[in-house]
């Protein structure tokens, strides 16, 4: 009789250990998918590329912020793949357009960069639509240099 009553207090004790584990790991988790936005606030593309993320089920926190060099600067943006906005997610920098399913993939297969980026601001790009969309790369940059990750027109993969 003995016997059981160990077992069921180790059973208890195993359990909330495997409990508070998960609740841990779970909530970490969550705040690396949490994307940090710095745009102008004035800035309608950067508002729509946000409203993008947010419908491809990412949840978004917005720095509204009109100097956005520091900032860039910070995080290692090159200069010649600047775009409107930049975010962050997980340890990642993410620049310009980029649309969500490439976000989606890049994450989960955790390349070892900076992060990708969308330079300038391409007619059909999430934000930007409007006009006939014209085909863009998103580049992979990192300390490995850079590569085209993915193209696109307007929000489909080619």
């Amino acid at each position: 009789m003995s016997s059981i009553s160990v077992l069921t207090r180790r059973s208890t004790l195993l359990l909330g250990a495997g409990a508070t584990v998960f609740a841990t790991t779970g909530s970490r988790a969550a705040e690396e998918q949490i994307v940090t936005v710095h745009k102008d606030p004035s800035c309608g593309c950067c508002s729509g590329w946000v409203r993008h993320l947010q419908q491809a089920g990412f949840s978004v926190k917005t720095i509204e912020t009109a100097d956005l060099d520091p900032v860039k600067t910070r995080l290692g943006v090159p200069n010649d793949l600047a775009a409107c906005h930049t975010a962050q997610i997980a340890a990642y920098v993410i620049e310009g357009h980029v649309p969500a399913v490439a976000l989606k993939r890049f994450l989960n297969e955790k390349p070892s960069a900076i992060g990708l980026a969308v330079p300038g601001m391409p007619v059909g790009s999430p934000g930007m639509e409007g006009g006939s969309a014209e085909p863009y790369d998103v580049v992979m940059f990192g300390p490995a240099g850079r590569s085209t990750y993915m193209r696109f027109v307007g929000d489909r993969a080619l």
